[in-house]
């Protein structure tokens, strides 16, 4: 994907987040920490139908380029690949736990 396309579906990522009252939105610039992919969008929800709802509204709102989702079924986490971009959507007591956020805390934060 090229830089710009990919500022655009983050944007729109965000916009689907925000749509479903996802909360402590954060996107993570890690492309300089790992291979992997250049940003992390991090979100929580208070309820795993409100996790779900959000990753299903972003899978309905972005279509293109998804490689693969975990944990829909389940909820307590949920994670969305779309190659350079990587979503993370979690219960609040899940992401309190996993702490991705001091876990990448070297990463750019980008400004929402």
């Amino acid at each position: 994907m090229r830089r710009c396309s990919i500022k655009r579906i983050i944007k729109k990522i965000i916009k689907s987040i925000e749509d479903k009252k996802g909360t402590d939105l954060k996107v993570l610039d890690v492309s300089k920490l790992t291979w992997i992919c250049d940003y992390f969008i991090i979100a929580s929800g208070e309820t795993t139908i409100q996790t779900k709802v959000i990753a299903e509204n972003i899978l309905e709102k972005i279509k293109e380029r998804v490689i693969s989702v975990e944990g829909l079924e389940d909820g307590k986490w949920i994670l969305i690949d779309y190659g350079e971009i990587i979503i993370h959507i979690f219960l609040t007591e899940t992401r309190n736990y996993y702490n991705l956020d001091k876990l990448w805390g070297d990463a750019e934060i980008i400004k929402v």
